[in-house]
């Protein structure tokens, strides 16, 4: 756990969060700024600072983040139609909470990227 980092307060109680998922290895919750109808923020209980930081150790972890965007997405209704998980890595991505998070956003068409 970092101490200064407001996610890793999440996954210790400390700070409130609105929990959509939760198990030994992720936590998923609500995001406070959604960008759409669905906003969910997927994170490891363990600190790393970005997908910079994964390493063949945390394989287990990367692969039970994406077995949790499975569940948060059929939990929201979203499965179905369809949903966009997305991580930030860095300030040029706009990554503002270092601590990897993935972003899984849902129930409108979200248009095509680039």
């Amino acid at each position: 756990m970092s101490t200064d980092c407001i996610f890793c307060k999440i996954v210790a109680g400390q700070i409130p969060a609105n929990k959509v998922y939760e198990d030994d290895l992720v936590l998923a919750f609500h995001d406070i700024q959604p960008q759409a109808p669905v906003h969910v923020l997927v994170i490891p209980k363990k600190h790393l600072a970005s997908v910079n930081d994964l390493h063949v150790n945390d394989s287990a972890v990367l692969s039970h983040i994406f077995t949790a965007v499975q569940q948060v997405a059929q939990s929201t209704g979203i499965a179905e139609s369809g949903y966009r998980t997305v991580a930030n890595t860095g300030k040029d991505a706009g990554q503002v909470v270092h601590h990897l998070h993935f972003h899984v956003m849902g129930g409108k068409s979200l248009g095509h990227l680039g």
